[in-house]
């Protein structure tokens, strides 16, 4: 292995530009972009035109795949275009860090897992950057070290307004309902992950969703409770219809103490009195690729397994099938 890893992107979009490109060039020392694909050649070229160094561009994947100057894959696909963009990832025989979720649905979800139990020399991480935000992690924890004692109760309750003018708003594969959940799927996987990370495994979803705007197919509000192995209850509630001017912090109630929790904020009171707690500014994406880089070169694990990206998809698939049936539901479990 080459002392920097050299990387190609399969994807030229809003992730890639505001998230991957800054982070991958902040990591110069560890990585060099060798290639960019994108089915749009001009979404390519504008990317590009910004970098100080320039890569390749193609629009041709299979070329991108066969290519022996590459080492790893960054994938920033189409959520319903990723799995199959994964499994030649693999089959090519490079290192793949790919955007979450890991797939569309559980099903395809355990294809590749079975197919990735074939690639034992390759490292697959999925780009789920929540598991690396600062505030999060340091609740997670002060929640596993007993700070606040047993946790009695969880609230989470987010009001994300899709508009046309949000820039996530403008892709219209979002918003095209050809892959389950829509929004619920493609933001909720990220607060799956805060709560697993935090609170342990769900073990029991009871789940309502609807559509109330015309133009978020195939759904964007959902209400669900939740049951954590550890005995928790808590309730979590998202809608892309409408926004709000309060913060979305998920509050943690406990024996001890309680915690007030966001991307950038963690508030925590134990025995009564504020604690106060530190955390590093946040670079999640950056550190989730030096974490990549680490677990190529080094062998070092990672927080971001593709078994535990499953089990997001698998929480949010039970809520979804709660919703259809009117019933509880157990995720289920991949280990």
């Amino acid at each position: 292995m080459p002392e920097r890893i050299r990387i190609a992107l399969a994807g030229a979009g809003i992730f890639a530009r505001d998230a991957h490109i800054p982070a991958l060039l902040s990591l110069q020392d560890r990585f060099e972009i060798v290639a960019i694909y994108s089915r749009t050649r001009a979404t390519a070229e504008a990317l590009v035109a910004s970098m100080p160094i320039k890569p390749a561009i193609t629009s041709d994947l299979d070329e991108l795949m066969r290519r022996n100057d590459i080492d790893a894959l960054d994938i920033l696909l189409p959520i319903d275009l990723l799995a199959s963009a994964v499994d030649l990832a693999l089959a090519s025989g490079k290192h793949v860090v790919s955007e979450k979720p890991m797939a569309a649905d559980v099903a395809s979800g355990e294809r590749l897992l079975s197919i990735y139990a074939n690639h034992p020399g390759q490292v697959w991480m999925v780009a789920e950057n929540w598991r690396y935000e600062n505030a999060f992690c340091a609740a997670a924890e002060l929640v596993q070290n007993g700070d606040l004692g047993p946790v009695f109760s969880a609230h989470w309750a987010l009001a994300n307004s899709l508009v046309p003018s949000n820039k996530y708003y403008q892709t219209a594969w979002r918003r095209s309902g050809s892959f389950p959940g829509g929004f619920l799927m493609d933001g909720g996987v990220h607060h799956v992950a805060v709560l697993r990370q935090i609170l342990g495994e769900i073990v029991g979803v009871n789940a309502v969703v609807k559509q109330m705007r015309a133009d978020l197919p195939p759904a964007d509000t959902l209400s669900a409770a939740l049951e954590f192995a550890s005995g928790t209850i808590g309730t979590y509630t998202v809608t892309y219809a409408a926004g709000a001017p309060w913060t979305s912090a998920l509050h943690l109630v406990g024996e001890r103490g309680t915690a007030r929790i966001d991307r950038n904020l963690l508030e925590v009171t134990v025995d009564g009195q504020p604690k106060p707690v530190s955390f590093a500014e946040n670079k999640s994406v950056t550190d989730e690729l030096a974490a990549f880089a680490d677990a190529i070169q080094h062998g070092t694990p990672h927080r971001n397994s593709p078994t535990e990206a499953l089990n997001d998809v698998a929480v949010i698939e039970a809520m979804l099938r709660s919703a259809e049936t009117g019933r509880r539901v157990t995720p289920q479990r991949f280990a």
